[in-house]
């Protein structure tokens, strides 16, 4: 039997920083590392591709799935459910014509100060933060599920303890290898859940994301990356989604199946990693369409 997650992370935006371009790790459980699964450092960039950044408006939850390595070349599947949150900005002395001053009061009460140059006021600002599982196994969709129930009892304020509901994700929901049956449980907010592992360990679950490469790509266009995959190629999509990059990986490794992508794999690149695309070795990567030029 194997965890069903092994951390679970909230991250926020870092307004201890000057450049309000970072995010950092509010609370993380559990705090000391699994032996055969430690955590991976960097976490943050991955959930904010674009860079972390304050908006004007408030956004609407979003979620995907992101893959990190450790340096194992074990593979760690990350959901992310992502959504904002009012802070106070308040506008204080200017110090010159062209620098205006502001400081910023987050949730906690805490503030701090940031300099931005031509930026339009705004007394509310909107600052993302991220809740984040990750596991060994890719279970999308009990993996959102689960960030789902913990969003809504975080943002309606229900009655259920969010300690228990994390506890219970982490430490209670054994799931079998594959080939096991289909398990059912709950995490504690009067849920039922099911969970159906593959009936292999070796053959990749796709679910509908081969289908949705060929929709999106062509025959013609996939018959090339696979080739381009098992010829060591270096391979680099783009997309305005990043659930699409991530699906589009996952698909491109599955049809090459029983061969394994073992080159440098990451579906969703972060905008400040991005000179690692000089790499001179393979890979097969994912960057956001805005990118593209840079």
């Amino acid at each position: 039997m194997c965890r069903l997650a092994d951390y679970f992370v909230v991250i926020g935006f870092d307004d201890q920083k000057q450049s309000p371009s970072n995010g950092k790790i509010l609370q993380r459980f559990p705090h000391k590392d699994w032996e055969d699964s430690p955590f991976i450092d960097s976490i943050e960039m991955f959930c904010q591709p674009l860079r972390w950044r304050l908006s004007s408006q408030r956004q609407q939850p979003s979620f995907f799935m992101f893959v990190l390595t450790d340096i194992d070349a074990n593979r760690h599947y990350c959901a992310s459910l992502s959504f904002t949150e009012p802070i106070a900005v308040h506008p204080t002395k200017q110090d010159d014509d062209d620098i205006d001053d502001e400081s910023i009061t987050s949730m906690d009460g805490s503030t701090t100060a940031l300099c931005t140059t031509g930026a339009q006021h705004h007394s509310i600002m909107y600052s993302t933060k991220c809740l984040v599982l990750v596991s060994q196994h890719n279970y999308r969709e009990a993996l959102k599920n689960c960030l789902t129930i913990i969003y809504t009892v975080y943002i309606e304020n229900m009655d259920v303890s969010l300690e228990v509901i994390v506890s219970n994700i982490l430490a209670c929901v054994d799931i079998p290898p594959p080939g096991g049956p289909q398990i059912r449980f709950s995490i504690g907010a009067n849920d039922r859940q099911f969970l159906q592992p593959p009936l292999s360990p070796t053959i990749p679950v796709t679910e509908t994301t081969v289908y949705n490469l060929f929709e999106q790509l062509g025959i013609h266009s996939v018959v090339n990356l696979v080739c381009a995959a098992t010829t060591e190629h270096k391979i680099l999509f783009h997309s305005r989604s990043f659930s699409r990059l991530s699906d589009a990986c996952l698909a491109l490794t599955a049809l090459m199946y029983p061969f394994v992508y073992c080159h440098i794999y990451i579906p969703i690149l972060p905008s400040p990693l991005l000179e690692v695309l000089s790499t001179p070795t393979p890979f097969l990567m994912g960057i956001h369409s805005s990118l593209k030029n840079e």
